[in-house]
C-alpha cells in the first residue's frame, strides 16, 4: 500500500524544508505556512522515498525535505503518473499538474553529486480537497470518482 512517509515545510524560499508532524492543505493556496504556497500550479511538491534512496547511496545523510519536497511517499511511482491524476492523501485530494522541474542553479545536492532526482522524478500538484496530511496516511489514485 502506498503511504505518506513525511510532510515537510519551509517558511522561506531557497531553504531546505523541515519535517513536521502534519500539514494543512487549503484550496487555491497549497500548504498553510509553506513558502511555496499560493494560487498557482505548483502548490505542493511530492517525491518518492525510492527516488531519495537513489541519492542516499551518494549522500547517506539526506533528510526529508532535502530536495525542497513537501511530501515524501512510498509505494507509488510518482513520475509515471499523468498530469491530471488525482491522489487521495489521507483526508485530502490533490491533482498532479507538473512532472519534474528545472533544478535550481545553486542546488547543493547537484553540486556535490553531479545529479539531482527532483527535476525528473518529483511531481507537483494543486489542492482539490482541503484537510490534514500526516506521516503514515494512505495514498490512493482516484479515477473517475467524486472527490
Amino acid at each position: 500500500m502506498a503511504e505518506v512517509v513525511s510532510v515537510n515545510i519551509s517558511e522561506k524560499k531557497g531553504t531546505r524544508k523541515r519535517e513536521v508532524p502534519e500539514i494543512q492543505l487549503k484550496l487555491r493556496h497549497g500548504i498553510v505556512g509553506d513558502a511555496h504556497a499560493g494560487d498557482w500550479h505548483r502548490q505542493i511538491s511530492l517525491l518518492a522515498e525510492e527516488s531519495v534512496d537513489k541519492m542516499r547511496a551518494l549522500l547517506p545523510q539526506l533528510q526529508p525535505g532535502a530536495f525542497a519536497e513537501n511530501i515524501n511517499t512510498a509505494g507509488i511511482e510518482l513520475k509515471s503518473l499523468p498530469i491530471g491524476t488525482c491522489l487521495r492523501l489521507g483526508e485530502t485530494v490533490v491533482e498532479v499538474t507538473q512532472i519534474g522541474k528545472e533544478c535550481h542553479s545553486d542546488c547543493e545536492i547537484k553540486r556535490i553529486t553531479g545529479k539531482c532526482v527532483m527535476p525528473t522524478e518529483g511531481i507537483f500538484a494543486v489542492v482539490v480537497k482541503e484537510g490534514t496530511v500526516r506521516r503514515g496516511d494512505p495514498i490512493e489514485i482516484i479515477q473517475g470518482e467524486a472527490v
